[in-house]
C-alpha cells in the first residue's frame, strides 16, 4: 500500500525492516528512491527531531562512490524519513547467509570499497558508529572488482547518532551490535572515527571466517570479550593481511589505521589473494576454558582433513594477573563508571577510590603515602630496638642462671 512521505516523495513497497525503522522502495521528483522511515516512537521525541534537522546538513554533503548518498531529510507529522539513493542489489548480510564465507580477494576488495567511504566521511567529521555487513550494501547492476566483488556502499550513517539520545538511552545502554563494537564504546568513551575501523576490521574478518572474532552467547558475553580478548589467528591467509586486520582490531584506538590507509593497505594485498579459495575453519568452541586441552580430530584414510579449529585467547583486565576465563561473569557486562576505568581504551580496570581518599597521582595522594613511608620507618626503628632490647635481657637472663665456670691459671714450668 502505498503512502505519502512529506511532500514530494510516495513510498510504495517495503524493501526491508530494521531496529530503527522500515525501508520502503519509493518515488521522488527525479525518480526511484530508498525511504528510511523512521518508528514512529522516534518521530514523536521533539529532542531526536532536533538532532534530525541539526545533522541535515553534514548528512546531505556526504557524496562518494562507496556512499549510498542522502538525497533528503523528511519530518511531517508523525513522519520521519531519510530518502537515499535506490541501489539495485543486495545487502553483505544476506550474501554471508548463503556463501557464509567469501574467497579472501573478494572479502578484501570490498572492505577496501566501504574502508574508501570511511575515509570520505571521517573527512568530514561524520563518524558512523553502526559498521555491520547488514549496513553495507552489494551494487549488482555495475561491473564486477576483484574476485568477482560487486562494488560496496555504506549505507545508514547518521541513524546511530540520532537514535543515541540521553532521553532514550541510560549511561548503562550501549547503542550499536554487540558484535562489532570497539572496546572504548564498551568502557563508556565517546564513538570517533577510530570505532568504524574497529568495526570494518570485524567485518572483514567475518567474511573470510565466517564469523566474527568475539562474537557468540549473551550480548554481555560479547562485549566483555572485546574488552579482555585477544583476535584469534586465521590460519591460511598472508602474514600482512593477518597484521593488518590486528592493527585495526588492537584494544586502544591511537593504534589503528586511518580508513584511507586502511584502504590503500587492502589493495596493496589483492595481487597476493588471487585465485585464493575461501577459508577452511571452524568457528571456536564455546568452553569456559581456553588453555584446556583439545583433543586432536581425527579423519578416516581418504576423508579429507578437518577444517582447522581456532581458539579465543584471553588477557587479563590487569597486567600481570591470570586471564578470566569464567564466562559467567561475562553476562552482568555494564559501562564502568568514571572511577572504575583506567587506561582508557585498553581494556583495564581499577577498583573505585573510597569515600575521600586521594585521587592517585595527586597532591594530596604524595604527601600520604611520604606519611605512610615516614610511619614505615618509625614503626621498623621501634620494632629493631625492642627486638635488640630483648635479646640484651635474654642474654642476661642466661648468663645470670648459669653455673659458674671454672677458672684455669697456668703455673710456669719449673726448669
Amino acid at each position: 500500500m502505498a503512502r505519502k512521505i512529506g511532500s514530494r516523495y510516495t513510498a510504495n513497497q517495503i524493501l526491508g525492516r530494521g531496529s530503527a525503522g522500515t525501508v520502503w522502495l519509493g518515488e521522488g521528483p527525479e525518480g526511484p528512491v530508498a525511504v528510511k522511515l523512521l518508528r514512529e516512537d522516534l518521530a514523536s521525541d521533539q529532542e531526536l527531531v532536533g538532532r534530525f534537522v541539526q545533522e541535515r546538513t553534514a548528512l546531505l554533503g556526504l557524496d562518494h562512490p562507496n556512499v549510498v548518498s542522502v538525497r533528503d531529510l523528511v519530518v511531517d507529522g508523525n513522519d520521519l524519513a531519510l530518502v537515499m539513493d535506490l541501489v539495485r542489489g543486495t545487502d553483505l548480510r544476506t550474501r554471508l547467509e548463503r556463501e557464509r564465507r567469501l574467497a579472501p580477494e573478494a572479502a578484501v576488495a570490498i572492505v577496501a570499497d566501504v574502508a574508501d567511504g570511511l575515509a570520505a566521511a571521517h573527512a568530514k567529521g561524520v563518524v558512523h558508529r553502526d559498521v555491520k555487513p547488514e549496513n553495507i550494501l552489494l551494487d549488482m547492476q555495475g561491473p564486477l572488482g576483484p574476485g568477482g566483488s560487486h562494488r560496496a556502499l555504506l549505507t545508514d550513517f547518521g541513524v546511530a547518532k540520532l537514535i543515541d539520545s540521553p532521553k532514550r538511552t541510560r549511561a548503562t545502554k550501549i547503542i550499536g551490535t554487540p558484535d562489532y563494537l570497539a572496546p572504548e564504546i564498551v568502557e563508556g568513551l565517546p564513538p570517533r572515527a577510530s570505532v568504524d575501523i574497529y568495526a570494518l576490521a570485524t567485518v572483514l574478518y567475518e567474511l573470510l571466517a565466517g564469523f566474527t572474532p568475539f562474537g557468540g552467547g549473551h550480548p554481555g558475553a560479547v562485549l566483555r570479550r572485546h574488552v579482555t580478548e585477544t583476535v584469534v589467528p586465521l590460519p591460511g591467509i598472508p602474514e600482512e593481511l593477518w597484521q593488518l586486520l590486528v592493527q585495526c582490531l588492537a584494544k586502544a584506538p591511537a593504534s589503528r589505521l586511518r580508513a584511507s590507509e586502511l584502504a590503500a593497505r587492502l589493495r596493496e594485498q589483492l595481487p597476493l589473494l588471487a585465485g585464493m579459495p575461501p577459508l577452511d575453519v571452524d568457528e571456536p568452541d564455546a568452553d569456559t576454558d581456553p588453555d584446556a586441552e583439545k583433543p586432536a580430530a581425527v579423519t578416516a584414510p581418504g576423508e579429507p582433513p578437518a577444517p582447522a579449529r581456532i581458539r579465543r585467547g584471553a588477557v587479563p583486565l590487569v597486567p600481570g594477573a591470570k586471564p578470566d576465563s569464567n564466562r559467567d561473569t561475562h553476562t552482568s557486562m555494564r559501562v564502568p563508571g568514571p572511577d572504575e576505568l583506567a587506561g582508557g581504551a585498553r581494556g583495564t580496570a581499577r577498583a573505585p577510590r573510597p569515600a575521600g581518599a586521594p585521587r592517585p597521582g595527586s597532591a594530596r595522594h604524595r604527601v600520604a603515602a611520604r606519611r605512610r613511608r615516614v610511619t614505615l620507618t618509625v614503626a621498623a626503628v621501634v620494632l629493631a630496638a625492642a627486638a635488640g632490647v630483648g635479646t640484651w635481657l635474654a642474654t642476661a637472663d642466661d648468663d645470670a642462671s648459669a653455673p659458674p665456670r671454672e677458672t684455669r691459671h697456668s703455673a710456669p714450668e719449673s726448669p
